[in-house]
């Protein structure tokens, strides 16, 4: 994967075909993880259901997934439904999973055929059967694939996976003399992953919502106030261009340069 995977599935002369060529590709980000924002807000523009604005944005999921794939990301995480989601409307939460089921019926192929994996994080408990069923079905089908890891976050908290995480500590017996950040870090939902490198939020909100809190450490975060919806291949690129101009100094400060002949 890389340049020229992009510019095959870009089109000609698009602005994201001029935007991939100015990225880096020695320095992607390990890990993208996004914030979903503003599908409610993009409908009540358009005076539609909020459902609507749900299902705008399968689009934006379908560009999304399938640019990071092209570019070579190792990890694409994109938050999908979060544990206070089930306070909204009831006919809301049912479209929403629906549209779930749907996408992944329909996405299937695509996953395949571009070597995807599918990940849950989140607790599947409170999720009904049927939704259950076409998750398991559908990460048992990719779970021999070998190339980026996409990670829907269901049912998700970041409070409650790291209560989950330590819960799973205590079951274990572990030691609490030997329980250092990498060992418990073992234990969270994203084991085995690298922390994200980028956060992405859109719609312009400036807040990170009880999203990846323990892996969020030292992501370097893009907010655009595009909605969701509306979201493209070019805005992640932006994002991707953005992040490979920061000067990442994981709580370090920056060396000063030698003073030749001192």
């Amino acid at each position: 994967m890389g340049l020229h995977d992009v510019l095959a599935w870009a089109p000609a002369e698009s602005v994201a075909a001029r935007l991939v060529r100015q990225v880096d590709f020695g320095r992607l980000p390990a890990h993208i993880a996004v914030i979903m924002d503003g599908n409610g807000r993009w409908a009540a523009r358009r005076r539609l259901p909020r459902v609507e604005g749900h299902r705008a944005g399968i689009d934006s999921v379908r560009d999304s997934v399938e640019v990071c794939a092209r570019l070579g990301i190792d990890v694409l995480t994109l938050y999908a439904f979060s544990v206070e989601n089930w306070k909204r409307p009831p006919a809301e939460v049912r479209g929403l999973m629906g549209l779930l089921k749907r996408y992944l019926r329909l996405e299937l192929a695509t996953l395949m055929e571009n070597d995807i994996r599918l990940q849950v994080i989140g607790s599947e408990e409170e999720l009904a059967p049927d939704v259950r069923g076409e998750l398991d079905a559908a990460q048992e089908r990719t779970g021999g694939n070998t190339g980026m890891v996409f990670n829907i976050a269901l049912n998700y908290g970041g409070r409650a996976e790291i209560v989950a995480a330590a819960r799973r500590a205590l079951r274990a017996g572990v030691d609490p003399d030997e329980l250092d950040e990498a060992r418990f870090a073992g234990l969270l939902y994203t084991a085995g992953q690298p922390d994200p490198d980028l956060l992405i939020r859109t719609s312009g909100e400036m807040r990170i919502s009880n999203f990846l809190l323990w892996q969020i450490a030292y992501s370097e975060i893009w907010v655009t106030d595009t909605y969701w919806p509306d979201f493209r291949a070019r805005h992640l690129l932006e994002a991707v261009l953005a992040y490979q101009k920061r000067d990442r100094r994981y709580g370090g400060i920056e060396q000063e340069p030698a003073i030749v002949g001192r």
